[in-house]
């Protein structure tokens, strides 16, 4: 099943761990720790109480470090604004469309982060669309990883309910883990022209 079809068949709560496993793992490029968003995955668990609440002190939380401006064409200042992009679409409340649309909106981010980090991919907006059909022929490594993870998720939310959030978490944390380590050696590569 594409992730397109998946997302299309979520619930409010597969939407939300869904959106969030984008943002934790896109945490490093807005200058978060990898506790800030615990307080989003721990009220997944619950009906939503006090999710605007943690929403809006977690946006006070996260700042992205301003990227050096560049005239090579790397996407530094579009990967920054992507990932800003999933923080302020964050729904304040935990239902309805405004969860659907969030989990659009990271997926998508979070495809096109991973694109415009993998210097071995020169797809644009349009590969993004065709991997979240489906059609993942000529994905890049990292990219063709991130829409497993996200495929992942929700594939676990819809198997398992609340309790497949744990393992969700632990998805996140490895694709934060590959998104770090991808930004560190991007930076190292900076330096040292």
């Amino acid at each position: 099943m594409s992730l397109v079809e998946l997302l299309a068949q979520a619930d409010e709560r597969g939407l939300a761990a869904g959106g969030l496993a984008c943002l934790d793992r896109c945490v490093p490029l807005l200058g978060g720790d990898d506790e800030v968003l615990r307080p989003l995955w721990a009220g997944l668990v619950d009906d939503g109480e006090g999710w605007g609440e943690s929403i809006a002190k977690i946006r006070g939380e996260l700042t992205p470090p301003r990227p050096e401006p560049r005239s090579d064409g790397s996407g530094d200042e579009e990967i920054v604004l992507l990932a800003r992009r999933m923080l302020d679409a964050v729904p304040e409340e935990r239902s309805g469309d405004g969860l659907r649309e969030w989990a659009e909106v990271c997926s998508v981010s979070a495809l096109r982060i991973h694109q415009l980090l993998d210097p071995l991919d020169a797809g644009g907006a349009d590969s993004v669309t065709a991997c979240r059909e489906g059609r993942t022929e000529g994905a890049s490594h990292l990219v063709a990883a991130e829409l497993r993870r996200q495929v992942v998720v929700l594939e676990l939310l819809a198997q398992h309910g609340a309790a497949g959030l744990r393992q969700a978490l632990g998805v996140a944390t490895e694709g934060r883990r590959v998104l770090r380590a991808v930004v560190s050696r991007r930076a190292r590569g900076t330096r040292q022209e």
